[in-house]
């Protein structure tokens, strides 16, 4: 049976992607903040041998090691590394405290990469597989997402880079780039002072749900793509941006204004954004 380690795997995409391929027959590795939300999980899952927990901070050197340690030491073996875990912020980048900035480059680049460096020996020796939550924001500038937007173009850039190096050596990593998902991680949001924002998210297009994405991924898996980019909306937001940036720009502008409010005024008319 496949191996599959999910970090963020409390919630949201995580738990979905976690729910699909225990149906699926697969063992699974729960790592998560969240330590009574990852018992619950275990609970709800029937305490299944085939389900280990792990409660993890994924900006700890020590966590990871122990994450990977715990991994081998129960199933002997690792094929899928869910690299999920995320953090986000919603915040004017001029007056967003710098820890603001440091946790979300921790939680979003950091760990992820030193996760995989951790990992790669047991994903060599099954010939496994890497798949790497992305974001479209990390190719295209959103008005109040500088920190979220700057590390998930890092995490983009490094983890192509590194198919590049693995892709010889048998290992396959596939990047998803979703944009809006109904998942906690908008809730958990940052503000500028680092506590959780006070406003609504300003969003554009429709919301995916997270079932139907871990189904699109694990499609995207079994047909080993490189890339997943599952909304229409944001591969034409992708492809406006570089052919004409300042519509972009415009457009981005006015339907993200209420993310460049410090205060933030949930009823305010420039937070109901979603387009019809």
């Amino acid at each position: 049976m496949s191996v599959t380690l999910i970090t963020g795997a409390a919630s949201g995409l995580g738990w979905a992607m976690a729910q699909y391929w225990y149906r699926a027959g697969h063992c699974l590795v729960l790592a998560d903040i969240d330590a009574e939300a990852l018992l619950q999980r275990q609970h709800e899952l029937g305490d299944d041998t085939r389900v280990l927990v792990v409660t993890v901070d994924v900006t700890h050197r020590g966590d990871l090691e122990r994450l990977v340690r715990e991994t081998e030491d129960t199933f002997g073996r690792l094929d899928l590394l869910v690299n999920n875990a995320g953090i986000t912020h919603r915040s004017p980048a001029a007056s967003t405290d710098p820890k603001v900035f440091r946790k979300v480059m921790a939680v979003d680049w950091q760990g992820p990469v030193e996760l995989t460096q951790l990992a790669l020996p047991l994903l060599e020796q099954s010939g496994g597989s890497i798949i790497t939550i992305g974001s479209m924001a990390g190719w295209m500038p959103v008005p109040g997402r500088a920190g979220y937007c700057a590390a998930k173009g890092a995490l983009t850039q490094f983890f192509e880079v590194l198919r590049l190096e693995l892709e010889p050596r048998g290992v396959h990593v596939l990047m998803v780039y979703p944009s809006f998902l109904d998942t906690p991680i908008e809730h958990n949001a940052l503000g500028a002072d680092g506590n959780k924002a006070r406003h609504a998210r300003s969003t554009i297009g429709g919301m995916s749900s997270a079932d139907d994405m871990a189904r699109m991924i694990d499609q995207a898996l079994a047909r080993r793509k490189r890339w997943l980019l599952p909304e229409p909306v944001s591969r034409f937001g992708s492809l406006l941006w570089r052919i004409a940036p300042a519509l972009y720009l415009r457009a981005v502008r006015k339907r993200f204004a209420g993310d460049l409010n410090d205060h933030g005024d949930p009823a305010a008319p420039e937070h109901r954004t979603k387009a019809p």
